[in-house]
């Protein structure tokens, strides 16, 4: 009899543990790509007519590619900071590339993405960049990969370094040794090998890719596909920034780049775009084989996929480069999300936010909500991409610098209250302030309401 009674105990937890096992199956895998400084310089979002990036456009054609999406902020750190932490800088005090998010009091008991999934049953990996820099939140994901940084021990000086032009990592070319060596190939073959195992778990797997960041650095055979003769440099006006408050030239300064006037008097213009776009054709590829892994693996049918930058990047427009600025090329970003069950190829022109990311893995996944995430969830839009929306799209850049994205308008604040007012269907590069038409002051009132109380210090 007691031998009986311990059989149907033990068959009772077997059949518990493997309900339980069916229950993680279920639950829907995650598949983050992050790539730093890439700009709408790809194919589905038509920003530079040699841009090539067959793998990103056919993640878009079976998911939805918002094509108003905008970073929280036009530089690594913060912008990172949000999407993981679900707060905005203006709320948070993470306004720059310092301090570590991990070290702000406003975010020490905040649960990041990644924890919140390891919480809910999940297995969470990462290689690459996901947080500025190579540094991690400590125990914030369980198992770590590759981090190799933006330059490598091999990689040679291509641009001479010069005192007004390229130092440091601003520095733009092919490279020659063997393209396995590449960190993004690395950080790519490393999710590879994780997403191709079989496991009863549910992941998150987070891999960042480097590229395009400076350096500008790809593999010689990219590099060499696109001539430099044949390069079409982004369009420039004369006496752009002539309609511009004072305070801009001192904010959008991005203290590392070499002046615009230095690519153009120096002769690298062309080379310097022409090495972006081939590292652009890079990471695509990289994101193809990580596509490809996922595809060919047991959670093909299983996984939710989303791909993002960071922030935008100029390469000339404006007559500047970098990004730190609150104008579209800065903080427009490729945004792509791809969830199975969801009508594919439907392109969404609402105004999102990068900060939406955590949520809506949250409602897609069926986890548990958590108090105090800024964003909004994107799920009505995943199901239909003309749905109502009353959302902007908010990006800060320094504390009381506010830039806010309708679907037809750009209106920027700044902390001396100056501004900055553009009709993106009639003037897509920004290139006529209209904040002085008083025609136009109810708008502005209008799009005002968004802009957030900075309480941060």
């Amino acid at each position: 009899m007691i031998r009986a009674k311990s059989m149907l105990v033990f068959f009772g937890l077997l059949v518990s543990s493997w309900s339980s096992s069916a229950v993680q199956a279920e639950q829907p895998n995650v598949l983050l790509i992050a790539i730093d400084d890439l700009n709408n310089w790809v194919g589905c979002l038509d920003g530079h007519p040699q841009a090539r990036s067959p793998n990103i456009d056919r993640l878009a054609k079976r998911g939805t590619l918002f094509t108003n999406a905008h970073c929280q902020a036009p530089i690594c750190n913060p912008s990172r900071t949000s999407i993981m932490y679900g707060m905005r800088p203006s709320t948070s005090g993470v306004y720059m590339n310092s301090p570590k998010p991990w070290t702000v009091a406003a975010l020490m008991k905040r649960v990041t993405l990644p924890r919140h999934f390891a919480a809910s049953g999940y297995k969470t990996y990462t290689a690459g960049k996901i947080y500025h820099g190579s540094g991690l939140p400590p125990g914030d994901f369980d198992e770590v990969g590759p981090r190799p940084g933006q330059r490598l021990k091999i990689d040679e000086r291509l641009v001479p370094e010069t005192r007004d032009g390229a130092k440091g990592l601003w520095d733009f070319g092919g490279q020659s040794y063997k393209e396995e060596l590449f960190q993004d190939y690395v950080d790519a073959s490393w999710a590879i090998d994780v997403i191709s195992e079989r496991s009863m778990q549910p992941f998150f797997v987070a891999v960042g890719f480097y590229r395009p960041h400076v350096p500008f650095y790809s593999p010689i055979r990219v590099f060499n596909e696109i001539p430099a003769e044949t390069i079409e440099l982004p369009e420039v006006k004369d006496g752009d920034r002539e309609d511009l408050p004072g305070i801009v030239n001192a904010l959008t300064k991005a203290p590392a780049a070499p002046a615009h006037s230095w690519f153009v008097e120096s002769g690298r213009w062309k080379e310097a775009v022409q090495s972006y776009l081939a590292c652009v054709r890079w990471t695509d590829e990289q994101v193809g084989r990580v596509l490809d892994a996922l595809a060919a693996s047991p959670h093909a049918d299983n996984t939710i996929v989303v791909l993002y930058s960071d922030h935008g990047f100029f390469l000339g427009e404006k007559k500047r480069w970098a990004k730190q600025s609150l104008w579209e090329q800065a903080t427009r970003v490729p945004f792509i999300i791809s969830v199975p069950g969801i009508d594919q190829g439907k392109p969404c022109q609402r105004p999102v936010e990068l900060l939406s990311i955590y949520p809506t893995l949250i409602e897609l996944c069926g986890l548990p909500v958590r108090d105090g995430l800024e964003g909004v969830s994107l799920k009505p839009l995943l199901a239909n991409p003309k749905a109502s929306w009353p959302n902007v799209a908010l990006t800060t850049f320094g504390k009381d610098n506010h830039a806010v994205r309708s679907d037809t308008h750009r209106y920027i604040r700044y902390s001396d209250d100056s501004e900055e007012l553009y009709d993106l269907r009639t003037d897509p590069n920004e290139w006529s302030n209209l904040a002085g038409d008083e025609s136009l002051a109810s708008l502005k009132a209008e799009l005002a309401e968004f802009f957030p109380d900075d309480n941060a210090e």
